[in-house]
């Protein structure tokens, strides 16, 4: 039984990894790692940004094929670095399976970070980014304001679980009607690129297109593909929301932009 337990951690351990950002090389690599230690006669695992498919098996024990569905992915490098320590601490020997498996679950169970925390968070780096793109201190204000209608607008869609790529043609929308609103109606912000582009940074998919040149280095086509065209997506998204509301902007004023 121990086996299972074994191969039950290594399974476990590969879904949080990727539900929460993680190359799927590295996720492999983490897997094979855990399972090595019971020195099964025939370890082979294969992870798709969707999914991981697992097999194992000795002489004395028959094949073992699990196949886990990944459906929802965030990001969160806090908890791929714990599941990280945990698998090195149970390769080297001292960290039981029983313990790793109960130390697995807490971090599964581990809550995201706070509404307050991200809202925070997304509203200091749109308003960063526009100083860093050139804005004066006013656009700071508009987009720092911007971000946090912008992580509220995200928060309330993704407890309603709707699609990433809605989300983020109505988060695109609701930069590029805000940046209007604080630069022409109420003038706070001066410069309207800056505030825009510094605002859309926190939609970057940033991690998805890091991961997807990392994959394709390591020879995970497949990966790399899929997360090459999620990231392409997503920005297709976001330039679609932003792009339909100054569209009619432009319409209604006759062209002249602030």
């Amino acid at each position: 039984m121990q086996h299972r337990s074994l191969f039950h951690v290594a399974l476990l351990a590969g879904e949080i990894m990727l539900r929460n950002g993680a190359e799927t090389y590295r996720v492999e690599d983490t897997i094979n790692r855990i399972l090595h230690t019971y020195e099964f006669e025939i370890i082979e695992s294969f992870v798709t940004p969707t999914g991981i498919f697992v097999t194992i098996a000795d002489s004395n024990t028959e094949l073992i094929t699990l196949i886990k569905r990944v459906q929802h992915r965030t990001t969160n490098l806090e908890k791929v670095a714990l599941v990280n320590d945990i698998s090195r601490r149970l390769v080297s020997g001292s960290l039981e399976i029983s313990e790793a498996l109960k130390e697995l679950q807490q971090i599964q169970q581990k809550p995201p970070y706070s509404s307050f925390i991200i809202t925070l968070s997304i509203g200091l780096a749109s308003a960063f980014f526009t100083l860093m793109f050139g804005g004066h201190w006013r656009d700071f204000i508009a987009s720092g304001i911007i971000g946090i209608i912008l992580s509220m607008v995200q928060l309330y869609f993704s407890n309603k679980k709707i699609s990433n790529f809605f989300i983020n043609i109505v988060g695109g929308a609701c930069i590029g009607l805000t940046s209007i609103l604080l630069t022409s109606i109420l003038p706070l912000g001066q410069h309207l690129d800056p505030i825009i582009i510094g605002s859309i940074m926190p939609l970057v998919p940033g991690v998805a297109i890091t991961n997807a040149i990392r994959d394709t280095i390591q020879g995970d086509l497949v990966a790399g593909n899929s997360r090459a065209t999620e990231a392409f997506l997503i920005a297709i998204s976001i330039a679609t929301g932003v792009g339909i509301v100054l569209k009619i902007f432009l319409l209604i004023t006759g062209g002249s932009m602030p």
